[in-house]
């Protein structure tokens, strides 16, 4: 049975019986605690902790999932991978743990002509949690498992949660008997490579808090209702169906592995090194196109970070096996084809997944070779040290300069018996890596904790906006919090966060900033509100401070936001549209948005693209926006369903989660996107966009930053007044500057060249003199001296060879002269070869002066550079010289 089969089985049965369908989720997750989806409830999470009411009791989904922990181990075990298919039943306080148990054992034992997987009952095995009677009760007793075949394991094994605070509860777990050749007989308990784990259900009654491990947590409470959730595997379930030894040679891996091998002429089953090297790539790359997929790019952090990680992994692999070219292209061919049946989009999404996935490899294939012939270094010398050690230092370099993922270098140096400084790496990482998600989390959540806007939630319900329509308009205090604590009332000078039954503030979202504004009480207090956020869905917290009186709870308000800002701001936020539309026009659907920010009179957008966009291009998307203002476009916003939204062609977000209900914003004939966010009423209202340019914020991921009405004039104005004064300063027209500033920049370089040469000639004619000035050290021609501050390295060189070579060759001479530039001492330092063969080496000597400089330096025995940072110390470092000259001579 190929895996979409299984899907397909999955869904239907499910949905037969009362469960709504529920499309997977994208891998980037909307949770703060995680960067992507790793198991199949997450997209539940709210639903289960009680943060929003389910919208259907009963749901099942097949939800792409992606976990690295293990990474090492892929390819090495049967079970093992980075991308897997979670097939789920939940409930959502409807049935429990015998509706589940019974509902799991029909699929799994009925015949394929009825619609199950017709697996034989006689080799699925039990597990159940060491105190849960009751769940094995059900498998004996209602469903009819021999007692032999129930065993119970403790928390470790069967009690389930996601590894951070969140639902949890007991578990019991189906295993599947594969038979003798697998391992010796005993069940689950003793052997889980023969009695493999296919599905697992979960009965979710707990709450767990913050702790170590599978064990080491604190269970802080019940959940508000008894709920199920249950996980099956589809790729273990399809190694089963399909009769094969592991993951990797199921339907789907194993034409991946196929095309390695047609790439590189190894044979799979040939060699066990080998074969690991295949299933990663398999692994890998189908990973990477799922990740691509759903809008993650290579970068250095986060998301981007396991996307490149996983990638140059692949790669590496099938430069082991033997390729020596591109690659990448032809294994995402086959990912896309083979994956396309159950997820469309990848087909729909291919040039632009191709396209990110070709620039990652170009860009990783340029510096592998440099950076593994570093790394080769490293590791020899640190052999030739006597460490089993790599350096810290070492490891930044080749992540900093040569794009090796820490993991890659850990990998390669314990494949020459070398462990490597983690700690050295994580300190010189550590800041550029955490400070943009700890800035972003803690602005999202305040300092309150979550569970005080829940409570909010759960006794008000969500917050109505009313912005769509309205600027301002009275509501009723339902939330009150000072200082992130719960609090009755709050009085003036209070810093506070203030929750409204309804508003016209608009929350920070979609790219948009929020909405600022005042909030005014019957009782004549007056909150100013400078920032709204939703730490917890559909709860609009407004942060500001009193600025009269004493508010309460309960109290009658009357909002009102900065109709000015948020006008400037709407603006902008149309006029993202625009240019999103039209650089898709000029770049193809590959310029798909990765961000963006909606600010007062300006904004940022963030979007895919292998390379710089030219300047023309973005001229004539500019040029494009500005004709849209033009043509009066109406702007008009309607609420549909997601399904409709897609057969209109609106474009949707990548990473954004979206309900079964979402607001496609339209612009004229011109543009369609789902959208949350405040806009213009007509495509005249923006006035202008000019946009300022465009840079690479990350790997593969280009930033427009532009402005919009008022703030677009004011810049063009002063750009008009700056051409103005050029003209004048050139006399020419404003067509002619270019050409005119051109060559007077070709003439001042001419000039600095000439006095480049004139100074170098001056500093040559001190040669003659330098070398008659020659001491004596027993025979040794001995040149030092300062010469004029501000010579450059390149001219104290010259000058040096040019005295060294002044000094007859059959006479031993070392020459070593000194200047300071930028108030950074410099030396050079030669030697002939009567010199070295008294045992005079530039290297050592420069080696002594320069550490009496306070720096470092070296070079080959004949000539050697160096310096420090002690200008003050030259006349000790000649000194220095001429003692270790008269050492050795």
């Amino acid at each position: 049975m190929e895996s979409a089969e299984i899907r397909r089985r999955w869904l239907s049965f499910f949905e037969e019986r009362g469960h709504t369908v529920v499309p997977s989720a994208s891998l980037i997750a909307d949770d703060p605690t995680l960067l992507l989806i790793n198991a199949g409830m997450v997209p539940f999470k709210p639903y289960f902790l009680g943060e929003t009411k389910p919208p259907f009791p009963r749901a099942t989904s097949v939800q792409k999932c992606v976990r690295t922990p293990d990474i090492e181990e892929v390819g090495k075990t049967t079970r093992h991978g980075t991308f897997f298919q979670m097939c789920g039943n939940f409930s959502f306080g409807d049935y429990f743990k015998e509706g589940a148990i019974k509902l799991s054992w029909e699929l799994l034992t009925s015949s394929v002509e009825d619609g199950g997987y017709g697996l034989d009952a006689e080799r699925l095995w039990i597990t159940v949690y060491q105190d849960d009677d009751e769940a094995e009760q059900i498998w004996r007793d209602v469903v009819g498992v021999p007692s032999e075949r129930i065993q119970r394991l403790g928390k470790k094994d069967n009690f389930w949660s996601m590894g951070v605070p969140g639902p949890c509860g007991p578990c019991s777990e189906i295993n599947y008997d594969r038979g003798p050749e697998f391992g010796v007989e005993g069940g689950p308990a003793v052997n889980d490579e023969r009695y493999v784990e296919i599905w697992n259900l979960v009965f979710m009654q707990y709450e767990r808090g913050a702790g170590e491990g599978k064990e080491d947590f604190p269970i802080v409470g019940d959940l508000p209702s008894k709920n199920i959730d249950t996980g099956l595997g589809l790729e273990r379930l399809a190694m089963i169906l399909q009769g094969v030894q592991n993951m990797y040679e199921t339907d789907t891996l194993r034409v991946v592995m196929e095309r390695a091998t047609e790439l590189t002429g190894v044979r799979y089953g040939a060699e066990h090194g080998s074969d690991v090297s295949l299933r990663v790539v398999a692994d890998h790359i189908r990973t990477s196109v799922m990740l691509i997929g759903d809008g993650v790019t290579p970068g250095n952090e986060g998301r981007g970070y396991v996307l490149r990680r996983i990638m140059r992994r692949a790669i590496r692999n099938m430069r082991l096996l033997g390729a020596t070219g591109p690659v990448v292209a032809a294994l995402v061919d086959v990912v896309i084809r083979t994956m396309g049946e159950q997820y469309p989009e990848l087909v729909t999404d291919r040039t632009r997944i191709e396209a990110v996935a070709l620039a990652e490899e170009a860009r990783f294939l340029k510096t592998l070779n440099a950076g593994t012939n570093v790394l080769d270094g490293a590791i020899t010398e640190a052999k030739s040290a006597g460490t089993a050690v790599l350096a810290g230092d070492k490891a930044f370099l080749l992540h900093d300069t040569w794009g090796f993922p820490i993991d890659l270098t850990l990998e390669i140096a314990a494949e020459q018996g070398l462990s490597v400084d983690e700690d050295g790496f994580r300190r010189l990482m550590k800041e550029q890596r955490d400070k943009a998600k700890a800035d972003a989390r803690s602005k999202k959540t305040g300092h309150a904790d979550l569970s005080a806007y829940r409570e909010v939630a759960d006794t008000s319900g969500a917050t109505e906006f009313t912005g769509y329509g309205a600027t301002e308009g009275e509501s009723t205090i339902v939330g009150l919090l000072v200082d992130g604590v719960p609090s009755p009332a709050a009085t003036e000078g209070d810093e506070i966060e203030v929750v409204l039954d309804r508003t016209p503030f608009y929350a920070e979202g979609g790219g948009q900033l929020a909405d600022t504004g005042r909030i005014k009480l019957d009782s004549g207090a007056v909150i100013e509100i400078r920032d709204v956020q939703q730490p917890v869905p559909g709860v609009s917290v407004h942060k500001g401070s009193v600025q009269v009186g004493e508010v309460t709870v309960g109290a009658s308000a009357y909002a009102a936001i900065d109709v000015r800002r948020r006008r400037a701001i709407a603006r902008a936020h149309s006029a993202t549209h625009l240019t999103h539309q039209a650089l898709r026009d000029a770049l193809g659907p590959t310029a798909a948005q990765a961000g963006s920010e909606n600010s007062p009179g300006r904004f940022r957008f963030d979007f895919g693209s292998p390379a710089a966009v030219p300047g023309t291009v973005l001229t004539d998307v500019e040029q494009r926006i500005n004709e849209v203002l033009s043509r009066e476009l109406d702007v008009q916003a309607e609420v549909m369903s997601l399904d409709e939204a897609k057969k209109q062609g609106a474009i949707a977000e990548f990473g954004e989660k979206y309900g079964e209900r979402v607001r496609v914003v339209t612009i004229g004939d011109f543009s369609k996107e789902l959208c949350g966010g405040t806009h213009v009423h007509n495509t005249a209202q923006l006035g202008l966009v000019k946009l300022l340019g465009e840079s690479s914020i990350g790997s593969g991921v280009r930033r427009i930053e532009a402005l919009v009405g008022v703030d677009a004039y004011n810049f063009l104005a002063k750009e008009h007044t700056v051409v103005a004064q050029l003209q004048e300063l050139v006399k020419g027209r404003p067509e002619e500057l270019p050409e005119k500033v051109a060559g007077m920049l070709a003439k001042l370089k001419d000039a600095e060249k000439e006095i480049e040469k004139f100074r170098a000639e001056k500093v040559l004619q001190a040669a003659a003199g330098l070398a008659q000035g020659a001491q004596d050290i027993h025979g040794v021609a001995l040149v030092t001296g300062r010469v004029q501050d501000g010579t450059t390295a390149d001219d104290l060189r010259k000058l040096v060879l040019d005295v060294r070579g002044r000094i007859p060759g059959d006479r031993p001479a070392v020459v070593a002269l000194f200047t300071v530039a930028n108030s950074r001492p410099l030396t050079v330092i030669a030697t002939n070869e009567a010199a070295r063969e008294r045992g005079l080496k530039a290297g050592d000597l420069v080696r002594t002066a320069a550490k009496t400089l306070g720096g470092g330096g070296g070079g080959k025995p004949d000539v050697a550079q160096g310096g420090g940072q002690n200008a003050d110390a030259v006349g000790d470092a000649i000194a220095a010289v001429e003692r270790l000259v008269a050492e050795v001579s």
